[in-house]
Formats: structure tokens, C-alpha cells, sequence
């Protein structure tokens, strides 16, 4: 090869790569604000987002792999919990974790209710960026999420297309993140119920006085509790508040109605 056409190759080649590079540039800003959900980028984010600094959050958890990792990181949390968890808990952390029994608890910051809603739309809009897959870490800290799971990471791949192993992979999946909340151990409360044996509990639950739902099955009643949680509402401390169910509301909404019946199947398998 002479130097003349050596010369050209080098040109030719670069000038190929800066083209590569400027379309792959231009690609990625074309994508941002749809992976960002930057429609939802309003001054309730903005203002939560200015609590979240003003607090120091990032001195102990992290988002989108970036913080300290003395707490956990919270790129799923509005996901996993729902508002009405977060509020409450943002209120009182001691409600939900004690260090005798947790090791470990979040100081009470005495955020205003005002302040509390801006960092609830701040983590709300964190939530729904698509991360493709990143921080490629598991979260490690107890009771912070689905046991093992990969902040952002892709959900898993159902080994059929059985309804109820759907149904099982849904559980474990963000959204909806029941795994976040529910144990299916008995006697392991995370943050909702154990959903150990919830066959058998939901149909003794609709012949109870107490019970003023419209559900007339085992079926029925796990649908309904995911669809209307306050339609029969657990007391305990950390499942409601004000006589609320803490669960969110709106999976009617976010979930497909395929969805909701194959985590209905899976539910049913526990006996």
C-alpha cells in the first residue's frame, strides 16, 4: 500500500467512524426524551427533585446506580410501594423498620406534607425512565425490594406460556412489584401480608362478617384486592393507614386485564 493510498484509507475510514458516531449522537437525543418521560418533567418533579438535594437523600440511597449504598437504591421504589406507602412512610420511617429488629433505621426528617408529595412525584417520574437494564447490581438491602432482583433490569422470562407461570413471573416483575411488598412465606410480613396460603385464606376472608366486598369466591377476592384493595382492608402497621389500605390503587389501570388473571391463577396456587 503506497503512502497516497494509505493516506485516503485514513481519511476514508474517519470520516466513515465521525459519521457512525454523529448519527448514533443524534439517534440517542432523539430517543432521551422518550426514555427520560420527559413530559412528565413538570415543577412538582422539579421541586421534588430540590427536596431530594435540600435532604441529602443521595448521602445514603441511590438512583439509577449513583449514591451511596448504606440504604436502598430507589430507581423502583414509587414502582414497588405505591404513594400512599411512601407517604406514610416519610412521615414516620420508624413505623416500618426498627434497628432492633431491621439493624438499621432511616432518620425522621420532618417533611412537610407539601414536601412530601414533591418527592413522592420526583420518585414517581425516576420510576418510569427506561433504564435498559441499568445499574446492572442486585439490590442487597433487606425488605428494599423483590428478593434478588436487578434494579432495572429486564423482567423475567416466563419457562411456559401456562397462565399461572405467567402469573408467577408477574408477581415477581416491576411493575406491578407484588414481590416487593408481599412474601409468600408464612408468617413473613415485608411491608403488606403474607400471601402464604391465599387460596385458602381469601375464601375463608368472604364468609367473615366483616367482609363487605362483592367477591364470592377465592378467585374473586384476590381480583378484587388487587383491583380495590380498600374494598376489605388488613389492619396493621404497616398495611394501612387512616383505615386505607397502603397497597396502590391503581392497578386496574396500569395492569392489562390478562395480566391481572394470570397473577390471579398464580395466587390460586398457594394453598
Amino acid at each position: 500500500m503506497t503512502k497516497r493510498s494509505t493516506r485516503a484509507f485514513f481519511v476514508a475510514s474517519t470520516a466513515v467512524c465521525a459519521l457512525i458516531f454523529l448519527a448514533l449522537t443524534i439517534d440517542t437525543h432523539r430517543k432521551i426524551p422518550a426514555l427520560t418521560n420527559q413530559d412528565a418533567l413538570d415543577a412538582m418533579v422539579v421541586a421534588g427533585k430540590d427536596v431530594w438535594h435540600r435532604y441529602n437523600c443521595i448521602n445514603c440511597h441511590t438512583l439509577l446506580g449513583e449514591g451511596a449504598y448504606y440504604a436502598p437504591d430507589l430507581t423502583q421504589i414509587a414502582a414497588q410501594r405505591g404513594a400512599g406507602y411512601l407517604h406514610e412512610f416519610l412521615k414516620d420511617p420508624s413505623r416500618f423498620y426498627s434497628e432492633d429488629r431491621d439493624r438499621r433505621l432511616m432518620p425522621t426528617l420532618n417533611l412537610s406534607d407539601q414536601e412530601i408529595a414533591q418527592v413522592i412525584a420526583f420518585l414517581t417520574w425516576v420510576s418510569k425512565i427506561d433504564t435498559q437494564g441499568w445499574p446492572p447490581r442486585p439490590i442487597l438491602v433487606k425488605g428494599s425490594a423483590v428478593p434478588g432482583a436487578v434494579v432495572g433490569a429486564p423482567a423475567p422470562r416466563p419457562a411456559s406460556s401456562d397462565p399461572v407461570e405467567l402469573g408467577r413471573v408477574a408477581f415477581s416483575s416491576t411493575p406491578p412489584g407484588c414481590a416487593a411488598c408481599h412474601s409468600i412465606a408464612p408468617g413473613v410480613n415485608i411491608v403488606g401480608p403474607s400471601l402464604a396460603g391465599i387460596a385458602t385464606t381469601a375464601a375463608d376472608r368472604i364468609r367473615a362478617a366483616n367482609y363487605h366486598g362483592q367477591a364470592k369466591d377465592a378467585a374473586g377476592y384476590i381480583r378484587e384486592s388487587i383491583v380495590d384493595p380498600n374494598a376489605y382492608v388488613l389492619t396493621g402497621p404497616t398495611f394501612s393507614a387512616g383505615g386505607r389500605s397502603l397497597m396502590p390503587g391503581d392497578y386496574n389501570q396500569t395492569l392489562k386485564p390478562e395480566q391481572i388473571d394470570q397473577i390471579v391463577a398464580y395466587l390460586l396456587t398457594l394453598k
